[in-house]
């Protein structure tokens, strides 16, 4: 039984149904794309929803997205004092961002290391001179 809220909706409801109102929209006929909030826990999916319509990230994301910019940015590097600051700038974010996590260290995101580059980049070093 409906209450008399609910009668007054359903009763415009039709009558827009009736008039066409709903004919033609956006996105009529396709599937509805919501949003997996699934495994997010039931007390916090409304500020996670909040958040998400503001354009804002969680600090973890956001800091993913400045290693991957980061990385993207070390591909392309060919002067190696540059590259040698990028990567220190590297592994302070993947520091950063293992320490904003609270799992287990096999979870990690393992840390670039500049003895591994400096061996890569050691014939190019020992080509200069040293003043």
């Amino acid at each position: 039984m409906l209450s008399g809220f609910e009668k007054i909706v359903e009763e415009r409801i039709q009558r827009a149904m009736r008039n066409g109102a709903f004919e033609k929209l956006e996105g009529a006929g396709k599937p509805l794309c919501l949003e997996d909030f699934s495994r997010i826990p039931e007390d916090l999916r409304l500020a996670y929803k909040i958040l998400k319509n503001a354009d804002c990230l969680p600090p973890e994301i956001e800091i993913k997205k400045e290693i991957s910019a980061t990385e993207a940015l070390l591909e392309g590097m060919t002067d190696v004092q540059l590259r040698c600051k990028t990567l220190k700038k590297l592994n302070f974010l993947i520091m950063k961002l293992n320490a904003t996590r609270k799992g287990a260290v096999a979870f990690e995101v393992p840390q670039r290391y500049e003895a591994r580059m400096l061996e890569r980049l050691e014939p190019v070093l020992s080509n200069k001179k040293i003043e």
